[in-house]
């Protein structure tokens, strides 16, 4: 089976929901991204790749409308996605591999 073709911030995206641990709407995705990019991150940049990553199959959602409150839309990862971060991080690793001496040491 062949990984879904990921955009850049599509991983990223992905990658903040694996940390979330279950379901999760796009403020605290924003939150986690802004965090660990070190930079601001649009709602909106996240929202379309929530829907873009929900087409390809790797995320499903739900819309909950509580009452008196705004409706929120749900995200969480399918089996799919998690194959897809799977698959990337092993693609990853390969075409990292050998070149950590060449950039010197990772600052953090």
């Amino acid at each position: 089976m062949t990984p879904a073709t990921l955009q850049h911030f599509e991983l990223h995206v992905l990658l903040a929901m694996l940390r979330e641990k279950g379901e999760t709407y796009s403020v605290p995705l924003v939150l986690a991204l802004e965090k660990r990019m070190d930079r601001p991150v649009a709602q909106a940049a996240v929202f379309i790749a929530l829907r873009r990553l929900e087409r390809k199959g790797l995320v499903v959602s739900r819309l909950d409308e509580p009452e008196g409150g705004r409706p929120r839309r749900y995200f969480k990862l399918t089996k799919q996605g998690l194959a897809a971060l799977k698959a990337h991080r092993t693609e990853h690793a390969r075409l990292w591999q050998g070149l950590g001496r060449l950039l010197g040491p990772r600052k953090i």
